[in-house]
């Protein structure tokens, strides 16, 4: 039987150092409309199948309760892998960079369509683009707003300069693309023109290949598949000045059935671009 998608609860654990967690978690769980408990060990040792948001003063976290279940999973653009590929990662010659046309003499506005946890958008934004994140699955922009928050008071200057150049909306790109002002929706509203869009659509069959780790398979089953993914692709061309780029898996057919201008290719995944017109140098 598989797991509910959705976490059974908000769990959190406080302490005298830290007691604003208490109110934050309170909230947090309001947003949600799911209960909270401040009795991690209760869940922990309960037997239950499922996840819970996690908030501890290390932030946010995704957790799936039972034995051998992975660990947390939490949106950390100081450490881990984001940190050493933000130093490492080859800069201006990542094929992600390749694929969306990034510039050093001009920043390019990349809408994100499909953030996730953040990763591809925090790589652009560190080469210099202003991103916007449509995220559509309120506990992943629940995550990811937590990890922007926790990652501007580092007290990380650089840090804190990149993720300033990222803006998180919480919403649907499927309709916040049908109602930017580029296509005749939303009067009045002040948007500034989209360079770029960038798609990274989940996959059906990506959380079943082996070579995605054991709790990002967890992710995906949160997730889920973007069955309507196709009815991004016209939108995004419609918005886009210069070009759509789409992540895909290598062998996955294209998004919408539209053969792209050009692709990209590595080991495992590929960029499709559809171009509309030369980005300017």
């Amino acid at each position: 039987m598989p797991l509910s998608p959705y976490p059974l609860a908000v769990v959190y654990q406080s302490s005298e150092s830290h007691p604003e967690i208490e109110p934050q978690a309170i909230e947090l769980a309001k947003r949600l409309s799911l209960p909270h408990s401040d009795s991690w060990a209760e869940f922990s040792r309960s037997g239950q199948e499922g996840f819970v948001l996690l908030l501890t003063e290390q932030g946010l976290a995704l957790q799936q309760l039972g034995k051998k279940a992975p660990g947390p999973i939490r949106v950390d653009f100081g450490a881990g892998a984001m940190a050493h590929r933000r130093k490492f990662g080859g800069g201006a010659g990542q094929m992600i960079a390749k694929a969306v046309g990034v510039k050093a003499s001009r920043p390019l506005h990349v809408l994100d369509a499909t953030a996730g946890l953040g990763k591809d958008a925090f790589v652009l934004a560190s080469l210099g683009c202003l991103l916007t994140l449509h995220e559509r699955n309120p506990v992943v922009a629940e995550l990811l707003a937590d990890g922007l928050r926790r990652g501007r008071q580092t007290g990380d200057l650089e840090l804190a300069t990149i993720l300033e150049r990222m803006t998180l909306l919480a919403c649907d790109s499927l309709l916040g693309l049908a109602n930017n002002p580029q296509l005749g929706g939303a009067p009045g509203v002040d948007i500034a023109p989209i360079d770029i869009v960038y798609l990274d659509p989940m996959f059906p069959d990506r959380s079943k290949s082996a070579s995605v780790k054991k709790d990002m398979a967890v992710f995906h089953q949160v997730v889920g598949k973007d069955e309507d993914a196709d009815e991004l692709l016209p939108l995004a061309r419609s918005v886009a000045q210069y070009r759509v780029v789409v992540k895909r898996p290598r062998k996955a057919p294209f998004l919408n059935s539209e053969a792209p201008t050009y692709q990209l290719s590595g080991k495992t995944s590929r960029y499709d671009i559809y171009v509309n017109k030369k980005i300017p140098d």
